[in-house]
């Protein structure tokens, strides 16, 4: 088994990709450098109180298929770029660090790099091997290219798979 890291840099000293361990370590964050930090899971980290000086985007969703993370790609994108424009350093994580904050990463390359979904995790994946995006997480990356980077309510595609999202979740089929 390779050796698993809390945190690797994905753009060097610029986007990193963690775990809940690397967002609460202030030595990590220190080290590193980090003025934002994008938490992709819904556990407190000491960074999100204002008193840390670190920019903070709290995402709340579950690992889980029938998540709907498409809907937060294009602010978590936009804070991201944001950040690296005005020289700050970004730290992306969920709880594992493997499939939520991997997804959002990947939409990161995808909007900047216009690089497709497989392309997008295949980047990520070169900086943190056991990235694992969960199947319907890998399903929203091909839909925010289709939405052309901007799901949301008055989106045609966002709102047709939203509305057979919440369909089957309704059927209790998820």
């Amino acid at each position: 088994m390779s050796n698993w890291k809390n945190v690797n840099a994905i753009i060097e000293g610029r986007l990193y990709l963690g775990n809940i361990t690397a967002a609460r370590s202030t030595r990590s964050l220190a080290e590193r450098r980090i003025t934002h930090i994008v938490s992709v899971c819904a556990d407190p980290i000491p960074a999100e109180h204002p008193a840390s000086g670190i920019r903070h985007m709290r995402i709340p969703v579950e690992d889980v298929d029938f998540a709907d993370l498409l809907i937060y790609l294009p602010s978590a994108v936009t804070f991201i770029e944001d950040a690296l424009q005005n020289d700050g350093v970004v730290l992306v994580h969920c709880v594992e660090g493997l499939s939520r904050s991997a997804t959002v990463v990947a939409a990161y390359f995808m909007h900047t790099q216009r690089v497709n979904a497989t392309q997008a995790l295949q980047m990520v994946r070169e900086c943190r091997e056991q990235i694992w995006p969960n199947p319907g997480f890998q399903e929203q990356l091909v839909l925010y290219e289709l939405c052309q980077y901007a799901p949301s309510s008055s989106n045609g595609i966002y709102v047709s798979w939203r509305y057979k999202l919440n369909n089957r979740l309704a059927a209790g089929l998820t």
